[in-house]
């Protein structure tokens, strides 16, 4: 069962790189407008778009070389709970990092880094909420060897969208609670009301 869920988990998250990877080339054939286009202009309607397409453009090769590796690795170790969480993950980071750019953020925005912080954050708090020793464990991990991005939510680096970083981070955050609180739930109505509870 591990294992399957391995492979499906490898598999989309390698699926994800490869889609970004195959939109930045067809925006190198498209020319620089595309990044206008679909990227998320702050305060203009014409940007609102970009809440959903700007994660899958890149400014550069860097650029998105710098997302590349963390993307697979936080998206793989999110997998690993199942297609469904991960989702749910995705969806709170993609969705709170573009509306907090397109709020607050100071000009044209593209990239995943958002939805990467997201996943971290996820993987940093979820251990927490579901008070589980070896997310923890994997939490310090992980804050040893990619720590240093936490940086990416101040506003340290000229360039850098930090209002992209902060607000997909949160979104990861709110993932968690929220996946914690379904899981709660569930285990409730599986073991039935305890005797100090009241049955209405």
């Amino acid at each position: 069962m591990l294992a399957k869920r391995a492979r499906t988990a490898l598999f989309i998250s390698l699926g994800l790189a490869a889609l970004l990877w195959l939109c930045y080339f067809v925006a190198l054939l498209i020319g620089p407008s595309s990044l206008r286009e679909f990227g998320v202009l702050p305060r203009r309607l014409e940007g609102l778009d970009g809440i959903l397409f700007g994660p899958l453009l890149h400014a550069g090769i860097n650029h998105l070389l710098g997302n590349t590796l963390p993307l697979v690795v936080f998206s793989f170790l999110t997998l690993l709970e199942g297609v469904r969480r991960y989702a749910v993950v995705i969806a709170s980071s993609w969705l709170t990092s573009g509306l907090g750019v397109w709020l607050f953020g100071g000009g044209l925005t593209v990239g995943i880094s958002g939805v990467v912080f997201g996943l971290f954050a996820y993987l940093m708090v979820r251990g927490i909420y579901n008070r589980d020793i070896l997310q923890l464990l994997l939490a310090g991990v992980l804050f040893l060897i990619y720590g240093s991005l936490l940086w990416g939510v101040l506003p340290v680096n000229v360039g850098v969208s930090w209002q992209a970083h902060l607000f997909g981070a949160a979104g990861g955050v709110l993932a968690a609670v929220l996946l914690s609180r379904g899981r709660q739930n569930r285990r409730i109505s599986k073991s039935g009301p305890s005797r100090w509870e009241d049955p209405l």
